[in-house]
């Protein structure tokens, strides 16, 4: 696992807004051995490392450093977005929490980055459980050192683009009583689903296995300006180079509009504010200015099974 871990170079790296804390090689957790090098795919950038390098992580490769620097090149204002979506992240998990839910599944969770799904659940209710999941072996060797070690928290090393086998996984039927009610994070995931992989089918069928009164956590990247910005145009060449650099990556990003992205909550009814730019769900603090909202490229929402 040579390269991980190596801080980037650039002279203004820092833990962004206090919300990533020093990293380090940590050991893997009880419940896992980890990885060979065989077993990483190093060749290719992967989204999750690449997220984990705009939030100002440690735990990616240099293939992943490098592309992520080219999307930052053509779209400065990505790492803009990546701290918003987590932001809104928090506030979602804390709504769905107040409402009662003390289940979660957290879908292509990323690098681990504090305060995590558990550590933010917990702390309006101490008796909430978390699985993770994610397909990237990297993030399953973080995991067990800074996840599963936690109470009630568990990992899977599993494709969100075979739902049922992610819900059949010993480790969720373990945390999970699919006869209470769940909320399902699907935060910055299904823009790396492509139509003909079926995202809202994806939806389907894990809201089928869920009672009603769970929830789903949804953000997904756009191209669309913000509407409220009278300045807001597509930037076709900065999109094009975004689109260009996720081709070389293990997932294409696949970017869609509001109108392609409300129909993916199936089941699910809208929570006020409905699907909106992430700072606008429910802030808890100032609401950014209409061309930072612009710049601001994550629709997010929230939706209830009744």
């Amino acid at each position: 696992m040579s390269g991980q871990h190596l801080p980037p170079d650039r002279p203004d790296f820092e833990s962004p807004d206090s919300e990533v804390p020093d990293f380090g090689p940590y050991p893997p957790g009880p419940e896992h051995t980890g990885f060979t090098a065989e077993e990483i795919d190093t060749s290719r950038p992967h989204p999750a490392r690449m997220y984990d390098y705009y939030l100002g992580g440690w735990d990616n490769y240099e293939v992943d450093r490098v592309a992520a620097e080219r999307v930052i090149e053509v779209h400065p204002q990505v790492r803009l977005s990546a701290r918003a979506n987590r932001a809104f992240l928090r506030r979602a998990v804390r709504t769905v929490v107040d409402a009662g839910v003390r289940q979660l599944i957290d879908l292509g969770t990323g690098i681990p980055t504090s305060p995590n799904t558990h550590e933010v659940a917990r702390e309006a209710a101490p008796d909430c459980r978390v699985v993770y999941v994610d397909n990237d072996p990297i993030v399953a060797t973080h995991a067990g050192a800074r996840l599963t070690n936690a109470a009630r928290t568990g990992f899977v090393l599993g494709d969100v683009r075979d739902p049922k086998a992610v819900l059949d996984h010993p480790v969720v039927r373990e945390l999970i009583d699919f006869d209470e009610p769940v909320a399902l994070l699907l935060v910055a995931v299904l823009h790396f689903l492509r139509d003909a992989e079926d995202p809202a089918g994806v939806i389907a069928t894990l809201a089928e296995a869920l009672p009603a009164g769970s929830h789903l956590v949804l953000t997904h990247a756009t191209d669309e300006p913000y509407e409220g910005y009278p300045g807001g145009r597509t930037d076709e060449v900065a999109r094009a180079g975004v689109e260009d650099v996720y081709k070389s990556a293990t997932a294409s990003l696949n970017l869609r509009s509001k109108a392609g992205i409300e129909p993916l909550f199936g089941p699910f009814t809208l929570l006020d504010p409905g699907v909106v730019r992430v700072p606008l769900w429910r802030p808890d603090g100032p609401v950014p200015d209409a061309e930072e909202l612009n710049n601001t490229v994550f629709y997010g929402g929230v939706g209830r099974k009744d």
